[in-house]
């Protein structure tokens, strides 16, 4: 039975239909929801709550966008090696950038310089997790034909939890769900750890 996409997702296929019709390439979206991410993650660094506001925005807007290039490369028929490997690449880096530049922002909260440290940690664990889930893709081809994919309910993925950064930033919570995020990814990390060594 085939599975019905989830909601962002379904949303970025109506929107990215124009930029099928220019010479916009999936990779260059690729290219430029990364820069979006990195210069949340500058923000999100300066440590300023109205900088971290924007920075949440900025990071929501980036990781809908991620979507888009998927979508665009299924329309043009312009679907490539190189573009797998540069979403999974851009969404690492995202994401390491995003808990090392929250580490950095809010190092004069509780956390201290705890905050950095825990910050590098998270962020290491965003790019070995993008390694793994590398290799999760191969083992799932191998066996299955299909990609990795993220437990789904309702419409939404668990990947789409990120989208509460906005509110959650903007209500001032960001010091708290920075160090309940850190845990996440370093149990998500172990995760896809472990489903590598099932596999093997």
């Amino acid at each position: 039975m085939k599975q019905v996409p989830p909601w962002d997702q379904r949303l970025a296929r109506i929107m990215v239909r124009p930029l099928a019709r220019t010479p916009i390439t999936p990779n260059q979206v690729t290219i430029f929801t990364l820069v979006l991410a990195l210069a949340a993650t500058a923000l999100f660094a300066v440590g300023d709550k109205t900088a971290a506001n924007w920075a949440a925005g900025l990071f929501i807007l980036a990781r809908f966008m991620d979507h888009f290039d998927g979508e665009l490369a299924r329309m043009t028929g312009k679907a490539s090696r190189l573009g797998y490997y540069l979403d999974y690449v851009a969404g690492g880096l995202s994401y390491g950038g995003l808990f090392l530049g929250i580490g950095i922002g809010v190092r004069e909260s509780f956390l201290g310089e705890w905050a950095i440290i825990l910050g590098l940690a998270a962020a290491g664990g965003a790019v070995i997790s993008m390694f793994l889930n590398l290799h999760i893709d191969k083992q799932n081809q191998l066996k299955e034909g299909k990609t990795v994919g993220y437990p789904r309910f309702a419409g939404f993925e668990l990947e789409d939890g990120i989208y509460l950064i906005g509110p959650i930033t903007w209500a001032g919570f960001l010091t708290p769900f920075f160090a309940l995020s850190v845990a996440g990814a370093v149990i998500y990390t172990l995760w896809t750890l472990a489903t590598v060594l099932r596999g093997k």
